[in-house]
């Protein structure tokens, strides 16, 4: 049995002050009459809950029970044939929701609409793959990461993590690096859980660097054979240059005055 560790919201307890710079919100401007973002909205105008322009694209907001349905409509009678994007953020511990959105683009028009909508932990959505082939991977992505389930999906599994992962990495309840699951993934899987005071658990710190480490990292100038305890000093040793391939710039080339 593996030690639980609470997860309420633990990427934002250590990693965010006021010291960051906090872009302010993208403006939100109404729909222009006789355009053709009026025109999207007169066809879904039922269907929609909240419609404006950000950053040049049409945004909507619909009920997520008729996702299938509105982007049905938006291909079809719309014009917007490709789907570029899908996927998921996770306001669970701020709003209880996922919010979902699609991003769709009209090649003729040179237009752009992304539909948004939300839904609660535990609820599915329908799946658009028979709209749009692309939907594929994007829903499985979504399905990996944050767990959301998508109904009449043709094939339904993990996409980026392996099949028997405890956890979808990208909740904001997923510790940045990793839990007490990931952190003994590998060594199980290879050796076996026997293995674990021998081999240790994986270091999931990109930034950790020990400058005692002769396996992984170079050390131009102070050379030391591999693995070699350097933890009592290090000498420094002259950097060497070739004399085919490599110029030593720091002193004065027959080269470099030939060509002057």
């Amino acid at each position: 049995m593996r030690k639980y560790t609470p997860k309420d919201n633990v990427q934002a307890k250590s990693y965010y002050s006021d010291r960051f710079w906090v872009a302010p919100r993208v403006p939100r401007e109404a729909v222009e009459e006789g355009t053709h973002f009026d025109r999207v909205v007169a066809t879904l105008r039922s269907q929609i809950k909240l419609s404006y322009v950000e950053v040049g694209q049409l945004v909507i907001h619909i009920d997520a029970n008729e996702n299938f349905a509105v982007i049905k409509k938006l291909k079809e009678e719309c014009g917007y044939a490709q789907c570029s994007e899908q996927s998921a953020v996770d306001y669970l511990a701020q709003d209880g929701e996922f919010e979902l959105f699609y991003q769709f683009l009209n090649i003729n028009e040179a237009k752009r609409v992304r539909v948004v909508c939300r839904i609660k932990k535990g609820e599915a959505i329908e799946s658009i793959v028979p709209l749009y082939k692309s939907a594929n991977f994007a829903e499985r992505e979504m399905y990996d990461m944050f767990g959301i389930k998508v109904n009449n999906h043709p094939y339904l599994k993990r996409i980026i993590m392996p099949d028997d992962w405890e956890g979808h990495p990208l909740l904001k309840t997923y510790p940045l690096q990793g839990d007490e699951f990931a952190a003994w993934y590998e060594v199980d899987k290879i050796f076996g859980k026997e293995y674990r005071e021998i081999i240790g658990p994986e270091n999931r710190d990109p930034a950790s660097i020990d400058r005692y480490d002769t396996k992984r990292f170079s050390r131009v100038g102070y050379e030391v054979p591999f693995g070699a305890d350097i933890s009592q000093g290090e000498v420094a040793k002259e950097i060497e240059y070739s004399k085919t391939l490599l110029v030593d710039y720091k002193t004065k080339s027959k080269q470099l005055d030939e060509r002057k």
